[in-house]
Formats: C-alpha cells, structure tokens, sequence
C-alpha cells in the first residue's frame, strides 16, 4: 500500500487523489484511507482541511465522517479501524492509499505498534505516589525496570514515567516493548511531502484566511454544543470559540490559528523526519506526480528498501530547517 504523510497544507490530499487516478489510467483500483485524527468527525469540516464532496467523488475515501464531535477518537481504537479497512479494501483487489498528517495514526495503521491498556487502580496509586514522593523516585524506578525507556524520556514529565510505570504493572513487559518501532507489519511504500518553509508558511496563512471567511466561524457556531475533549482539541475550534465568546478579534484570532498552525507543522516535519523509510519528494516540483508514481514502481518490483529511503531523506529533505 501507498501512504503520504508531511507537514499540513502542504498537499497531501491531492497528491493522493492523483496517485489514485494514476493507478485507475493503468487498469488499478486504489481508494483512499484518512489518517488525519479530527477528519473523522462529523461536522468538521472546514477547521480539519476535510477532502470537499468533488474531491470524494473522484476518488472514494473511507474513516471520514465517522464519529460525532461528542465521541472520542484514540489512536488505539484508529489502529483498529484502520487495518480492518485496509484489510477490507486488499481483499476486494483495492490499494489503499493512506493519507493523514497525523503521525501517531499513520505509523499505528501500518506499523509494529501496540496501545496496552490502562488500570484505574495501578494508575492512581502511582499518581498518588508520585505528590508524595516526587517524580524523580518514580523515574529512578523507571531507570531500574526498564533502563531503554528512561533513556528515551523527560524525567521532568511525571505523566510519561507514570504510563511507563503503570504498563510494566498491567502488563508483565518492559514499556519499552511496546513503543513504536520503525518496522511494518503491512507492507507499505511512504512518500513524504516536503517544501521551503517560506512556502509552506504562505500556503498556512492563506489557508487560514480562506477557512475564516469561508464558513469555519459558522461551522464553530454550529457544532459547538457538540464538541467533545477530545475534538474541541483540534487546532483553531477553541480560537473561535473564543472569538465567538468575544474574547479576541478577527484578526488576533487569525494570528493565533496560523501561528500556531506553522509550529505544528514544524513538529511535524520532525516527526516525519525521523523515520528513515520515507521517501522525500519537493511539493512545489512539477514532475511530482511522475516522480511518485516512480517510486511506487520501483516499491511494487521490489527495488527499494529502507536504506535507499534513508538517502532520500538526507538529500532531498530540509532536515537542517526543522526546529
């Protein structure tokens, strides 16, 4: 299967229906599966950049619209979804295209990824221990149990070294066997999305404009009463609410969406930047769909692997400007 990951606005979607129709001029049937965590919600659509109703109907996407903004989406319960409906789309002789810049939620559909659960008790016991004897005795325990994930961790952040704590409880393993690895267990060609960061912070403001005077307000309004924890966190639905509440102006409430759009976009291209097995290409290049499509070819005979990837990604990708 084929996933696009990259920073927001930087053109995942329509990279995505290309490559789809691509396939479909060569006699394949590709659909596309949503990875971004708040395009699952109903209702949010301006605010989360959702696929248009002429995007969907060149191209069939599937984990849009799925929830409402009163449920909760959880990386775990994506997992799940996710390869249930990959699974589905391979046994109809469908490739998935895997679209989102979510990164958790990409890595989860297709990687070694597992999400223990949780135990009220284990959990509430070590908060309690953690006012009583200090964070640091919490991760000097962690240090003991489990010396690789303390080495990946803040010892300052309680919250992590607490989850650690209370997996290796529930679960008889190391909390580092459960983290992330950089190793499929769908097999999977990654293209990666990359340009200038002066671009990419024009197409955020122009975006932002275009969702504030094109309905994103009316949208807040609308939803508002319905909006969840967990959905009232995706990025510009509580600066409206503020505005709507009066508590900025228009245009501070501009300022604070793309401002704060253009760090999450830095944090992304970090995310991304780490994973070896991506394959950079520019955005702004106009031979992007060809050089995909390319790369695709070459994954599909079997020509690449996460070493060819990795030089990819140090010559064609902007790793010195990730903050």
């Amino acid at each position: 299967m084929v996933s696009i990951v990259g920073p927001t606005a930087s053109g995942k979607t329509g990279l995505g229906i290309a490559i789809a129709k691509a396939l479909a001029s060569k006699g394949e049937r590709a659909e596309i599966v949503n990875a971004d965590a708040y395009q699952m919600y109903r209702g949010m659509d301006i605010g989360t950049a959702k696929a248009s109703a002429e995007e969907r109907a060149q191209v069939r996407h599937h984990l849009i619209d799925i929830i409402d903004p009163d449920d909760a989406m959880s990386v775990a319960r994506f997992q799940e979804l996710a390869r249930e409906k990959i699974a589905e789309l391979q046994g109809q002789g469908i490739r998935p295209i895997l679209v989102g810049g979510s990164g958790l939620y990409a890595r989860a559909a297709i990687d070694d990824i597992s999400f223990p659960g949780t135990d009220p008790n284990v959990r509430g016991r070590l908060e309690e221990r953690e006012r009583t004897e200090g964070a640091g005795a919490l991760f000097d325990e962690l240090k003991a149990k489990d010396p690789q994930a303390a080495a990946r961790m803040d010892p300052h952040n309680p919250r992590r070294t607490i989850r650690a704590l209370e997996v290796i409880e529930v679960t008889g393993r190391p909390y580092s066997a459960s983290l992330p690895h950089y190793r499929y267990v769908i097999p999977t060609v990654q293209i990666g999305l990359d340009l200038p960061r002066e671009e990419l912070d024009r197409r955020i403001d122009i975006r932002t404009k275009q969702m504030l005077e094109g309905g994103f307000i009316e949208e807040v309004e609308r939803i508002r009463p319905r909006l969840g924890i967990t959905a009232a966190k995706a990025l510009g639905y509580q600066q409206v609410v503020d505005y709507l509440d009066g508590l900025r102006d228009l245009n501070d409430t501009f300022m604070d969406i793309a401002q704060k759009t253009k760090r999450l976009a830095r944090k992304q291209m970090g995310w991304f930047g780490r994973d070896p097995r991506i394959h950079w290409l520019q955005a702004l290049n106009p031979a992007l769909l060809d050089n995909a499509m390319a790369i695709i070819g070459h994954a599909d005979a079997g020509d690449y692997d996460a070493i060819d990837a990795q030089a990819d990604a140090y010559t064609q990708h902007h790793l010195g400007d990730i903050d």
